[in-house]
């Protein structure tokens, strides 16, 4: 899947702004970022929902929105709303959508059947729908975009209402379906998400700020991440706030996790800058994380909207 220069302009609002894209086969590849960012517009255009206002898309093979009627039966959509009907049994929808996706007719019995043992649904296959758990219907949802063995698949935020254990357990489902050769496109807001991409890209204000292997990514913030402990750390938080080159500063545990624009010389000078307030802290170097990579890469936006 290629981009090139894409857009999306709603009126006055550029919800996308020149992104270019390149996803690989059969890799997982996540999309983080706030809000408003243009995460959900941007793969709407890119399986043909919604038409560019300019760019050229290519997905595979295909030009984007001229074939965007082909590319259909090709590609799975999995939005962060239950989408199915509830008001029908787990089995009746995976039927509806195997005759909707035009399965014939002898391959949907075996292909229901597969799909609800590898998804373990088998004995909820005469259960409602609506009456099932936030998980379950997660992964009924999952199996019914899967239905027609799509070489592609795009997640919009899918797991914002289930809890850690089934975002785990879908987590490894979607790499069963990587390993299968089927590429995937997740939205997401969590980082241990994120971290588990084979390749992110962070997009803020409708521009792509970051484009990269999570490793890639926190080693490029190498020197930049410094831990203050201090024994009053909301205190030091408060100071730290107002210290010349810190773009954030967040508390975990008894610790602060404290970001800064600049690698050389940072941790001396925020020793220093606290020993001049009277707070007595250990500063020290600590390595980087997915979280720091995001805030960093949104902070130029954040500061341009507020002014």
């Amino acid at each position: 899947m290629r981009a090139r220069g894409l857009s999306k302009r709603f009126g006055a609002m550029q919800a996308v702004d020149g992104v270019d894209l390149n996803v690989p086969r059969s890799s997982v590849y996540g999309f983080l970022g706030p809000n408003g960012s243009g995460k959900s517009t941007t793969i709407r255009m890119l399986c043909g929902l919604l038409t560019p206002s300019a760019g050229e898309i290519e997905v595979l093979g295909l030009k984007i929105p001229q074939q965007a009627e082909e590319l259909r039966k090709r590609i799975g959509y999995m939005t962060q709303k239950f989408s199915l009907y509830e008001d029908l049994t787990v089995r009746e929808n995976l039927e509806f959508l195997a005759t909707v996706q035009g399965l014939p007719k002898d391959r949907r019995r075996s292909r229901i059947e597969e799909l609800l043992g590898a998804y373990n649904l088998a004995d909820r296959a005469r259960q409602l729908a609506g009456t099932m758990s936030g998980g379950q219907k997660q992964r009924l949802a999952l199996a019914g975009a899967i239905v027609h063995k799509p070489e592609l698949l795009f997640l919009d935020e899918p797991t914002s209402a289930v809890d850690p254990e089934s975002r785990r357990d879908f987590w490894e489902k979607l790499f069963d379906l990587a390993d299968a050769g089927t590429t995937i496109l997740v939205s997401t807001h969590y980082m241990d998400e994120a971290e588990r991409c084979h390749r992110i890209a962070i997009l803020d204000t409708g521009r792509l700020v970051a484009d990269g292997t999570p490793a890639d990514l926190t080693h490029g913030l190498a020197g930049r991440t410094i831990g203050v402990r201090a024994s009053e750390p909301r205190k030091a938080q408060a100071a730290l706030h107002a210290a010349q080159g810190v773009i954030s500063v967040a508390q975990v545990g008894n610790d602060l996790r404290v970001l800064t624009d600049a690698a050389a010389g940072m941790e001396s000078q925020l020793h220093e800058f606290l020993r001049s307030r009277g707070i007595a802290a250990d500063v020290m170097p600590i390595e980087p994380n997915l979280e720091d990579v995001f805030v960093s890469a949104t902070h130029s936006g954040h500061k341009a909207q507020a002014a």
